[in-house]
């Protein structure tokens, strides 16, 4: 049985960091892509990093390029996302998911398994 628990959410101040961390079980992690999306209340679910099965390469939304960062422990089994500079609108639940992609992918339906998600709140 395949899962993925999400840890590290909480309440920030704007412009403060938080690390989210996603550990895997009952799959063979290193041949995944890991995911991050996040939905915000009365939105649709969306894409936010990814990072490739070997870590060797990334994508990001253009919400958060340059503030996230994503990445991957396959010793562990553990991806991150490392969250800079937060803002008001970052606040959303955020998931971790894993697709059987080669390249690390933002597509949502290429995801075959989703964590329950953990709560970022950013104040103002």
């Amino acid at each position: 049985q395949v899962q993925l628990v999400e840890s590290g959410g909480g309440l920030v101040q704007a412009g403060g960091s938080l690390r989210l961390s996603c550990a895997a079980s009952g799959l063979t992690f290193s041949t995944y892509c890991m995911g991050w999306f996040r939905q915000a209340p009365g939105k649709e679910r969306e894409f936010v990093a990814a990072v490739k099965w070997s870590g060797g390469s990334t994508r990001y939304a253009d919400s958060v390029k340059g503030r996230f960062t994503i990445s991957r422990d396959n010793g562990k089994n553990t991806v991150y996302l490392q969250m800079d500079s937060l803002k008001p609108e970052d606040t959303a639940v955020y998931y971790c998911a894993a697709a059987k992609t080669y390249l690390a992918t933002s597509v949502g339906e290429e995801y075959d398994y989703w964590g329950q998600g953990t709560q970022v709140t950013v104040s103002s």
